[in-house]
């Protein structure tokens, strides 16, 4: 009976992994071994920064909200607290969007909650 090498399975494999490494410098992009251990360190990362993209936009948007409110008088804790005291359905994401894109809006948003509190 003759030998059985998987070679199609096994190039097909190799094929995948150097089509991803495209564009690695040097022997990462040619060579399987360290193509591999890079494509799976890549894919690592991937993983894990999906994740921690949330948490640096979150950071992002709480860090502009603070520096927008603090010229009326408040911080961002405060602020949050009177949003919520005053039932403002508003996420953070847009209001952070709203203090760089119309500072306007922004700012009568502020001066409402301050005016309710």
């Amino acid at each position: 009976m003759p030998r059985a090498k998987n070679a199609v399975a096994s190039r097909l494999r190799r094929k995948k992994v150097l089509k991803n490494a495209s564009g690695y410098w040097g022997a990462k992009s040619r060579l399987f071994r360290t193509a591999n251990e890079s494509v799976q360190r890549s894919l690592l990362y991937a993983y894990r920064d999906r994740r921690v993209k949330k948490r640096e936009f979150r950071k992002l948007w709480i860090t502009r909200i603070n520096a927008a409110v603090r010229p009326y008088g408040l911080n961002y804790s405060r602020f949050i607290h009177l949003l919520n005291k005053n039932q403002v359905q508003l996420d953070r994401k847009c209001l952070a969007d709203l203090a760089v894109a119309d500072p306007n809006v922004f700012s009568k948003i502020v001066e409402s909650i301050n005016q309710a509190s």
